[in-house]
């Protein structure tokens, strides 16, 4: 699909674009990102090169990933170039038939711009965008257990948990246990084409 621009009170979310590539690479030095995310470590200027460039574009172009640069509005500057604060995207999940109505949400955020709620503001403006403009049905979140950071963030977007999975992630040689929360359209009092009808102890 083509991409889209989406903006909130405080914040422009755009693609990606190749001018973007050093405010992402020194983004992804802090320690913290790497840890916490599938992103390379060490990350290297042509890891943040491919991100900002390729990447994106091809996951716009195939209808399978959808990552935004998460920029602040900003007195005197066009929309969109303003400073970034974060990435934030969405990954279509596969299931046994078309079309795909899952996805994953997934965010990271610079660390100067950290605790002053840019993040699940731009996830809840991408979930609402997913549910009216894609058809999603169920959006997914997973982080790394302890992730506590990532965890209060999607529980500002309106995610409910839903558990700990063990083994769910693969991170440095290793397997780690996972936080999994969702997220429904009826939470957000929105409607689905396929009716959501929840367990309440009735009969197989």
């Amino acid at each position: 699909m083509e991409p889209v621009t989406l903006t909130t009170e405080r914040l422009v979310l755009r693609p990606f674009r190749p001018a973007d590539a050093p405010a992402v690479h020194a983004a992804c030095q802090d320690p913290d990102i790497p840890r916490w995310t599938t992103v390379p470590f060490p990350y290297t200027r042509a890891h943040a090169e491919d991100f900002v460039g390729p990447a994106t574009a091809r996951g716009w172009r195939e209808d399978t990933t959808y990552t935004f640069a998460v920029t602040l509005k900003e007195d005197g500057r066009p929309a969109g170039d303003g400073t970034l604060v974060g990435s934030a995207g969405l990954v279509r999940l596969a299931q046994l038939a078309p079309p795909a109505r899952e996805a994953e949400l997934g965010y990271w955020t610079v660390k100067e711009h950290r605790g002053r709620g840019y993040t699940a503001e731009a996830a809840r403006a991408l979930v609402r965008w997913a549910f009216t403009d894609l058809g999603v049905e169920r959006m997914e979140w997973y982080a790394e257990a302890g992730n506590e950071a990532s965890r209060a963030v999607a529980l500002k977007a309106g995610f409910r948990m839903e558990g700990t999975l063990r083994a769910k992630i693969p991170h440095r040689d290793t397997r780690r246990d996972a936080w999994a929360a969702s997220l429904l359209p009826s939470d957000l009092d929105l409607s689905s084409e396929t009716p959501y009808l929840p367990y309440e102890g009735r009969a197989v």
